[in-house]
């Protein structure tokens, strides 16, 4: 059985879904993949612990401070291979980015193989099911682009910004914004 609840933020109103016991979710009003790693039912419940521990994190966050992704029981449902995307997404450092290639060189090293589809790792981070406290925001493309975001670029730079990353570099791309357009590596 799975729980929700909602909470407003600074990016509009959050889902939160719960085991009961580890967070599984944490959506953004109108994102793409919007519960999608959910099959069962979610069943509204406000007054789960793990519900308050997310939304004082959020708090903290948002107020500037840079909580620690390990002070949440975090348990993300999906394959493997979108679970060590997900790792990955978590050792970005506040400030940094990455890109879809980095992440994939990463995965291909960590699974003995010569390269991996910086596509299939754009459609784990594209598919995170817990935003913003799994920095999939941090990822952005070879050149700088930022593209890719399943809450929409214009949340993703609000990260961004609010995180102190450099943005000098950084560009929203003059067509298909929200396009995933990582070379292959």
């Amino acid at each position: 059985m799975y729980y929700t609840t909602t909470c407003p933020s600074p990016i509009g109103t959050v889902t939160l879904a719960s085991d009961g016991h580890n967070l599984v979710g944490l959506w953004l009003e109108g994102q793409k993949y919007y519960g999608g790693t959910i099959a069962d039912k979610m069943t509204r419940q406000d007054d789960i612990p793990v519900f308050d521990s997310v939304k004082k994190w959020m708090d903290r966050y948002f107020a500037g401070e840079k909580p620690l992704i390990s002070e949440l029981p975090l348990a993300p449902i999906g394959s493997e291979f979108r679970q060590d995307v997900w790792d990955i997404l978590c050792q970005i450092p506040y400030g940094e980015v990455i890109t879809y290639g980095d992440i994939a060189k990463k995965i291909a090293e960590k699974r003995n193989r010569l390269r991996m589809s910086s596509q299939a790792v754009g459609g784990a981070v594209g598919h995170n099911p817990i935003s913003v406290i799994i920095p999939c925001h941090r990822v952005v493309g070879s050149n700088g682009s930022l593209t890719g975001y399943a809450g929409g670029i214009s949340i993703k730079i609000k990260l961004l910004e609010l995180e102190g990353v450099d943005m000098k570099s950084l560009f929203v791309p003059k067509k298909g914004a929200d396009v995933f357009r990582e070379k292959r590596r």
